[in-house]
């Protein structure tokens, strides 16, 4: 699949313009003096883009970041040469990501997010590398800088890889859930909230005729909030305008990481970029991770392992928010108890492994003889309960018959058979434990009335055969 993109025309075009357009982007937004780079967000997009569509898709990233700085130097060598480095910086750090940090799920957890810091770092020293040597070789730059240059290289590409990096991943790879309004609203409150605070701290909006306060822990809560409420696309979303805004405003003079030397000010405002990015990463994959742990163990409390049916717990919940919606609208509901019979002797015949199985086949044809407002659940042993939300007896029975008739059609062997019973309420009972008590006294009638039924059908048979002989 990914080889297919990575060599399919639409998706080289689409990779090559997405990259000039970023590369373009931190031109403008943090200049290019010849000697040093700013910032160089296309670096996270394409490592990205290598990681989800392939390392074959190389030419594009070469061509882009080529076309990126051709056009503002006017130069032939040594943009090639620079394009040379991010090229190989990304197919390093999408094979690096692929082999050590789970590919496009890097983001899922807090361990991968940590190696994928890693490997940012590995993968800018790659990209920086030419970057500086050929600023020493094709420019005034004299050795003695190299080190000047080579970690100005290097800040703007880490920056930029763990900024649209996760930016990248988050929004293309990962499949997006259909949100809600409401949801909707608090994120656009989020985003508003946050650039508004990043004009004030980074963008001189702060009333005073000092601009450089140090109030850029001001964001932090924003990030929390967006971490804890609504997500990794969120905050990737967040951390991204908090970037750029903070950056922006350093070039420009505004800001708390303004300093004489520019070097310094850069230095600051990647580290700072550098930090919030990982830290709203982090934060949000250890939540998300939290939230679907408690999902997991809430679901184990209220599931019976065996059948996947709601268990005797979630029984009473459900039956208490019916009776409580019977008071509310007066029609009644019907609970049916169903009771496998002879468990123990298929035990005994046919293994318990064979007896598991038959619970689950009746829990399957619970599930297919009810509908979608109805809740089956496995009462415990080879006892069932089903309840029928404005359901009266009639009904029930009915429902009863029903998973009957499935069972004795099921050509799976060996053949299991039911008995079961019907109670209402309010009829027989107010509560969830009379409701399910009249329901289990009503079953093991049924039960007697099945084996007298049996014990006379067999005696029937025996007297005609005794008839017979004689």
């Amino acid at each position: 699949m990914h080889s297919r993109l990575a060599r399919h025309p639409l998706v080289l075009a689409g990779i090559f313009g997405i990259y000039f357009a970023l590369g373009q982007l931190g031109l403008a937004v943090g200049g290019f003096s010849g000697d040093r780079m700013a910032v160089w967000p296309a670096g996270g997009f394409a490592i990205a883009a290598l990681v989800i569509v392939g390392r074959r898709a190389w030419p594009a990233i070469f061509v882009g970041a080529f076309c990126s700085l051709a056009i503002p130097t006017h130069r032939i060598v040594f943009p090639a040469v620079v394009a040379t480095g991010y090229t190989l910086e990304a197919m390093l750090g999408a094979l690096l990501i692929d082999r050590f940090a789970r590919g496009d799920k890097a983001f899922q957890s807090a361990a991968t997010i940590f190696r994928f810091v890693a490997i940012a770092a590995l993968a800018a020293a790659c990209g920086a590398t030419p970057g500086a040597l050929a600023t020493v070789f094709l420019g005034p730059t004299q050795w003695i800088d190299f080190a000047y240059l080579w970690m100005s290289w290097w800040l703007a590409g880490f920056a930029g890889i763990l900024v649209t990096g996760p930016l990248s991943m988050l929004w293309v790879a990962t499949p997006i859930e259909r949100p809600r309004i409401v949801e909707l609203l608090e994120a656009a409150a989020i985003l508003v909230v946050l650039t508004g605070l990043c004009l004030v701290v980074f963008a001189g909006r702060f009333p005073s005729d000092v601009q450089n306060y140090p109030l850029e822990f001001l964001c932090v809560p924003v990030l929390l909030w967006a971490a804890f409420r609504q997500g990794r696309r969120t905050v990737v979303t967040a951390t991204t305008i908090l970037s750029g805004l903070a950056l922006w405003g350093t070039v420009h003079g505004f800001g708390p990481f303004v300093r004489q030397s520019q070097y310094e000010a850069l230095v600051l405002v990647h580290a700072y970029a550098s930090v919030m990015a990982t830290m709203g990463a982090v934060l949000a994959a250890v939540v998300a991770e939290h939230k679907h742990a408690e999902r997991q163990l809430r679901e184990m409390a209220t599931t019976d392992p065996l059948t996947g049916l709601p268990n005797y717990r979630r029984l009473l919940e459900v039956l208490k928010i019916e009776i409580a919606r019977s008071h509310r609208t007066g029609r009644p509901f019907a609970v049916l108890f169903v009771d496998m019979n002879g468990l123990k002797k298929l035990n005994d015949k046919y293994g318990h492994l064979a007896g598991s199985r038959a619970l689950c086949r009746i829990a399957d044809t619970l599930r297919q003889s009810c509908r979608q407002i109805d809740t089956p659940a496995r009462f415990g042993g080879d006892e069932f309960a089903l309840v029928l939300p404005e359901t009266g007896e009639a009904g029930g029975q009915v429902v009863l018959r029903r998973i009957g008739e499935t069972l004795a059609a099921d050509a799976i062997k060996p053949t299991v058979a039911i008995s079961g019973g019907v109670a209402v309420f309010p009829r027989d009972g107010d509560s969830p434990t009379l409701l399910l008590r009249a329901a289990d006294k009503l079953l093991y009638r049924a039960k007697a009335e099945n084996a007298a039924s049996r014990k006379r059908t067999v005696a029937e048979v025996d007297e005609r055969k005794t008839g017979t002989l004689f």
